[in-house]
Order: structure tokens, then sequence, then C-alpha cells
């Protein structure tokens, strides 16, 4: 762009030259005029920086011809560049003054001379309509580059804006993903674990004990494969079993039995029918259970002699309940940072209560109330 100014400059100032000496009364007149129109063209080379000391210098120039008495020349013409030029750049108070100097100064110029040489009153009003319609001109252009630099910016912050809403519902997804998978791996295995425990307590003594004991370590630790499948199905689309079902309330029956195989005396209650509840409730209602029945594998000792899971089903309301009279509470929420806070996130995502504590009569008791609403299908 530096080019085109120096080329415009130079070629307006070589097609002023030859003219100039028509214009000059004398030599010193005559080199004069040519200085005064070098200074006008040599400007505009630094119109991009100096916008307003451009059009201020080419006054000045234009003025000192005015001086010499000399007509309007071919370098003149560089002015409504330059009226152009600080109408695109400037603030509309600062070029609207300069475009009133620029009117003021050819009014000067050729009022004096109205009607001679080459120069009418109609040709006059042209020139102030030219240098109004390059200082409108001007203005447009300033307005439509900050429109496109407006909408620019709106894109980039826009595109910052998706940038920060993908991060969070990635870390949002990251934290789901972790929850579940506490729930599948420290309920797994503990099951897992405390078969084998078992099994090889009685593999001499009791071998179908045993053998029992290790296929029920078996089939679980496949579930809990299938489950960890699933869930890292979700950050890989093409893995295998990725849109396998979720555990609803209906698999409850299973993971007590589970539980009950494990060594814990679990009894299972369900009042109201689960048909129609949304899968995100169903499957909230599952991973409660299963991280309530291994925080009580962990802490609620090996007295324990009943563990009641209950689920009530209104049209409103689901209360799941799972209670233990063991030791009482032991600050199972320590537990790697899953336990009791993943359990509270869960419930709140649905709007729900969870409570936790020590039961009137010994033992520990979770309990979450979740409303149905409008989500039964």
């Amino acid at each position: 762009m530096w080019l085109v100014d120096v080329l415009i400059a130079v070629g307006v100032y070589l097609y002023s030259v030859p003219i100039i000496p028509l214009y000059a009364a004398g030599a010193p007149q005559g080199i004069a005029l040519l200085l005064v129109s070098a200074a006008i063209c040599g400007a505009y080379v630094l119109r991009r920086r100096y916008p307003l000391g451009v059009l201020g210098i080419m006054l000045l120039a234009a003025s000192a011809q005015l001086l010499l008495g000399a007509p309007l020349l071919p370098a003149d013409a560089m002015l409504l560049f330059a009226v152009y030029n600080a109408a695109s750049l400037l603030i509309w108070w600062v070029s609207s003054a300069g475009t009133v100097a620029t009117i003021v100064w050819l009014l000067a110029t050729v009022t004096p001379r109205l009607g001679q040489d080459f120069i009418d009153i109609g040709q006059l009003g042209l020139l102030i309509v030219v240098t109004l319609w390059c200082w409108t001109w001007g203005r447009l252009v300033q307005i439509r580059r900050r429109h496109i630099d407006g909408l620019r910016e709106q894109t980039e912050q826009l595109a910052r804006e998706k940038e920060a809403q993908a991060t969070i519902v990635a870390a949002s997804e990251r934290a789901r993903i972790a929850r579940e998978i506490h729930d599948i791996v420290s309920h797994s295995l503990s099951v897992v674990v405390l078969m084998s425990d078992g099994a090889a307590s009685k593999v001499d003594s009791d071998p179908d004990t045993a053998k029992s004991a290790m296929l029920t370590a078996r089939d679980t630790g496949r579930t809990a494969l299938s489950d960890m499948r699933r869930m890292l199905g979700v950050l890989r689309e093409d893995e295998p079993g990725s849109h396998a079902p979720q555990p609803r309330i209906a698999q409850l029956p299973v993971l007590v039995e589970q539980t009950r195989a494990a060594g814990l005396p679990v009894t299972l209650t369900n009042e109201g029918e689960h048909a129609g509840l949304p899968e995100g409730l169903q499957l909230t209602v599952y991973r409660l259970a299963q991280e309530a029945l291994t925080n009580v594998r962990r802490h609620a000792g090996d007295d324990v002699s009943h563990v009641d899971v209950g689920l009530h089903i209104t049209d409103d309301t689901l209360t799941m309940s799972v209670a233990d009279d063991g030791r009482g509470p032991q600050e199972p929420a320590n537990d790697d940072g899953h336990g009791l806070v993943g359990m509270r996130e869960r419930v709140a995502s649905h709007g729900g209560v969870l409570s936790t504590g020590e039961r009137p009569g010994g033992g520990f008791e979770m309990r979450a109330v979740l409303p149905i609403g409008e989500g039964r299908g």
C-alpha cells in the first residue's frame, strides 16, 4: 500500500511539472511553484501515519501557492485525497474542520479569478461538492471499517465463549464419568475382595462354597468390566458396548442379591411403579443404592444384622433409603472424595434432597427424595 501512495504522489507531480511554467511569471516563481507542488505531493506518502499532519502540510503549501498568486494547479488535487484520508481515519469533527479549511482555501484561491482562466461559478460549486463527497466517502469507509472490526471482535468473543463453554461441558462430563467409574469400581471390587476372601478360607473345608464364591466374584468382575467399557465408550464413539443400556431400578434386586451373596443381610422393599420413569432418574437411584451399600460394607462393621433398602414411588416423588444397624456414621465421604459428595451431586442434578446421618436406634441411614414431576413417560 505504501508503494501505491508513492506512485500516486510521483504521478501527480510529474503531470504537474510541464504545466506549472504556463502559470509562472518567471523562473523564480516557477521554481517556487515546483517546490510547493513537491511539498503537496510528497506529504501524501505519510498519510496513513499522520493523516491530520498531512492535510495540514498540504494546506500550508497550498496557502503559499495562494501567496505566490498562482491559480489552481494539478497538484492541488492531492487535497481531495487528503480530505478523504482524514475522514476515514480521524474522528468526525477533526476531519470536518480540515474539510472546511480546504473549502475556505478553495474559495480564496478561485474567487479572485472567477470567470477568468478556466474556472467559472458552476465549476467552483462542483469542486466544493466533490470535496464534500470525498469527506462523506471517507466517513462511510470509517463507519464500515468499524462495523467490520466490531463483527470480527464479536466473532472472536463468541469463539472464546464457545471454547469456554466446551471446556465447562468437558469438565462436567469428566466429573460425571469419574462418579460413574467410582461407583462401579468401589462396589464391584469390594464384592470381589469379599468373595475372594471367603473362597480362600473355604477352599479346603468347603470346596462347593468356595467355588460358588469365586463364580460370584467372576460374574461381578464381568459386570464391572461391561460397565467400565460402556463408560469409556462415552469417550470413544466406536467402542463396543458404548450404547449398552444403563442400569435401572429393575436391576436393584440383582444388586441386592449380589450384595447379600457378599455377606451383607440386605432386604429390598419396593413400593410403587417405576415403569416410565426417566432413564437418568433410574440410573441415579441405582447408583445411590450401589454407593450406599458399598459404604455399609466399608463402615458399618461386622456386627451389622440387617440392611434395609427401601424404594417408595408416588406420582410426584421417589424416595429411596438405605439404613443399617451397624456402628453408626464413620465419615464415609472421605473415601477418595467421590462418596457422599458424588451422591449429593447426583441428587441435586434432579432437584432432589439427600440426607444422611445416624439413626435414633443406632446405625446409619441415607435417604434421598427425588421429584418426578412430569418426567414419567
